[in-house]
């Protein structure tokens, strides 16, 4: 514990966010600050992560004094106490470096999931709703607020694509590691000879940017249709056209959104989509640039998994970028993929492709 207190300090560089922290704030005292809201709006979002981040380093760094001082008195009936309390401290640091590593410009904010059925028809559409499911249980578990705004219903079964909101602090961070294609292995459900089957399907992570990000948007560039929302019958189906559909027409994406109520709220989510698929592209060139420049650009394509999840004739979910294996298939299924996340952002640390 005593060498911790002298290393953490130094290696999460408290005292350089302490230095920024003074910075903002003579820049929030600034009499002329709202004159440019949207500037302003920037510098106390930013003031308010910082004042969070140094002050649980101090609360941290005073538990940690007072235990040692504790430790320090030599009385063998606080030691049942105190191997609580340190076990407590080691969790929090290790809790903060797992933190520091997602330190991308987007990895603190939210995040929007889409999930894309592959080719194989019914049991890729299935596959897709399987992942839908594992997500959404990992989402709920990890206290992140969900939101489906599009979904494609299968023909059969399942789904052939679905967009997620997911708000919440590092919500991209985390999710970042999903992004890839993700095969399934399995005796298939639709198959009357019970024959085995490979499904795939594709999952993309977008950061949710905001309306003043760096994304130029020209008004007439925009098609913009609405249409009645889809739903399960009788009073569920919409009258009105409340779905909205966004077509950037200089790249051709499209971004549509029928989950909310009214064909305003519809238009803002889908913007939302298309801001952060522009971004996506935005940022896949610069990196693109980068890599030619260096000599080590590779193009993905389709097919390349990420992570398989075999459920015949073995069960094991294993990613194929770290060869991290789980044996327990069936409980990252229901969501618990935090070692999975881990051991990508451990092994890419500062990777933010």
């Amino acid at each position: 514990m005593r060498q911790k207190s002298k290393t953490f300090w130094c290696v999460f560089d408290v005292a350089g966010r302490e230095e920024k922290l003074k910075e903002l704030q003579k820049e929030s005292e600034a009499p002329d600050l709202w004159d440019n809201p949207q500037k302003a709006q920037k510098i106390m979002k930013e003031l308010s992560r910082l004042q969070e981040s140094v002050n649980g380093w101090h609360k941290l760094q005073n538990r940690l004094s007072d235990a040692l001082e504790l430790g320090n008195m030599g009385d063998d009936s606080l030691y049942d106490d105190l191997a609580v309390e340190s076990e407590a401290i080691e969790k929090e640091v290790e809790r903060r470096e797992f933190r520091a590593m997602l330190s991308g410009e987007y990895d603190k904010g939210n995040a929007l999931l889409a999930i894309h059925a592959g080719a194989g028809g019914t049991d890729s559409q299935d596959w897709a709703e399987m992942l839908q499911r594992m997500y959404l249980r990992w989402m709920e578990r990890s206290g992140y607020k969900t939101e489906i705004v599009d979904a494609t219903a299968g023909e059969e079964a399942g789904i052939k694509s679905v967009t997620i909101s997911v708000d919440g602090r590092y919500a991209y961070g985390y999710l970042r590691s999903e992004k890839g294609v993700h095969r399934l292995v399995r005796i298939s459900p639709f198959d009357a000879n019970s024959r085995r089957h490979t499904s795939f399907a594709l999952v993309e992570v977008l950061p949710q940017v905001d309306d003043d990000a760096d994304i130029a948007i020209n008004p007439s560039d925009l098609k913009i249709d609405t249409f009645k929302s889809g739903g399960a019958g009788g009073q569920s189906v919409q009258k009105n056209d409340t779905a909205v559909r966004i077509t950037h027409i200089p790249t051709g994406i499209v971004a549509s959104c029928q989950n909310e109520r009214s064909q305003g709220q519809n238009r803002e989510m889908a913007m939302k989509v298309l801001r952060a698929r522009l971004l996506e592209i935005k940022e896949k060139e610069k990196a693109e640039k980068i890599d030619e420049l260096r000599g080590e650009y590779t193009k993905a394509e389709w097919g390349s998994q990420i992570r398989s999840y075999v459920l015949h004739p073995y069960k094991m979910v294993k990613d194929h970028r770290t060869n991290h294996e789980v044996g327990n298939a069936e409980g990252v299924l229901d969501g618990d993929l935090d070692s999975l996340i881990e051991a990508y952002l451990r092994a890419n640390v500062g990777d933010q492709a």
